[in-house]
């Protein structure tokens, strides 16, 4: 067996290993991207090397291969590489105000490095420095929003238990605070964090989003809910340009990009579910569907009078008087 062979064998015992599940041919397929016959050799090859190989077929009726808990310990080790990005991952939630999460990084990282020899440690801890010295480990200055680290732990218990939040709330338009019962389904982050909660008092029994850092309180109720089997949270996400979303506006959005500036148009993904056409002049029509139209005027302000709003109406009123000509730099 090639070198190669078998640290490709290797590395599927590992995925083997990894979950509950196991693994299928069609996850072989794809993960290595090999023709299904391809899959079953390798699939043998496993069976061959590990005896602890066990295979069972699934409700969907799938043939599954997987290797026990731990039957896979002498192979595993740490790379600097590993190392780096959990130091990295760490960084990056602090920086984001995600304490609770950044917490339980730690102790994920702490767990990894206690299982690691300390030869091997004393090894890769000069390349993983190095790594995070020309990644920039040291998190960029900036504003970034404030969440109580109490609150961020309650909902996150109430989220995982499935029970509904009182939350002490107050929105942009209000005068005070107000307490809230909602029943939450998740959570959405990004320049601002946002729980997704199903409001059972609004006149639309709808399903809105509110701004962490506006929480003040949050206390977890006796109350269950039970949480939508169509509901998909990546889905509601996208349904909005950024995180805000008010469902009045969700409609078609057309933009159209001048074509000096069609080189960072093609580098950038607006949309998850954006379609892109270049016309004969170079220009570059963008098209989506989604709500929150201030997110989108400001982020359309950094593309100053490179780019035209040609729908909807109401998000080409917004940023109409603010296209400025003198940027030195598009996004």
């Amino acid at each position: 067996m090639s070198f190669d062979k078998a640290e490709q064998l290797i590395g599927l015992a590992r995925k083997a290993a990894a979950g509950r599940q196991g693994l299928m041919l069609d996850d072989v397929v794809e993960l290595y991207g090999v023709s299904l016959r391809t899959a079953q050799r390798m699939f043998r090859a496993l069976e061959s090397n590990f005896p602890e190989t066990e295979t069972f077929t699934d409700s969907a009726g799938r043939k599954r291969w997987r290797l026990a808990n731990g039957s896979m310990r002498e192979f595993f080790s740490l790379s600097a590489e590993e190392a780096a990005a959990l130091e990295l991952g760490v960084s990056h939630l602090l920086h984001a105000g995600l304490s609770l999460e950044a917490k339980t990084l730690q102790g994920l990282r702490d767990k990894v490095l206690a299982l690691v020899p300390n030869q091997q440690i004393t090894r890769i801890e000069p390349d993983s420095d190095a790594i995070l010295e020309a990644q920039g480990f040291v998190a960029r200055p900036g504003p970034r929003p404030r969440v109580d680290e109490q609150v961020a732990h309650c909902v996150a218990e109430a989220i995982k238990a499935c029970r509904c939040l009182d939350i002490t709330y107050r929105s942009h338009q209000e005068a005070k605070s107000s307490v809230r019962r909602v029943a939450p389904y998740g959570l959405l982050s990004g320049a601002r964090r946002y729980l997704v909660a199903h409001d059972p008092q609004s006149s639309r029994n709808a399903i809105k989003t509110y701004r962490m850092d506006a929480i003040s309180a949050a206390s977890i109720t006796d109350k269950y809910f039970e949480r939508p089997h169509d509901f998909n949270l990546q889905h509601f996400a996208n349904r909005g340009f950024a995180l805000y979303q008010n469902e009045r506006e969700y409609g078609e959005i057309v933009w159209r990009f001048a074509p000096e500036a069609a080189e960072h148009v093609h580098g950038t993904l607006f949309h998850p579910q954006q379609r892109e056409e270049t016309l004969p002049d170079g220009s570059v029509i963008i098209r989506f569907k989604a709500a929150g139209h201030l997110e989108m005027a400001w982020y359309l302000y950094q593309w100053g009078n490179k780019v035209e709003v040609l729908e909807p109406q109401a998000l080409r009123d917004m940023v109409r008087d603010f296209q400025r000509g003198d940027f030195a730099a598009l996004p």
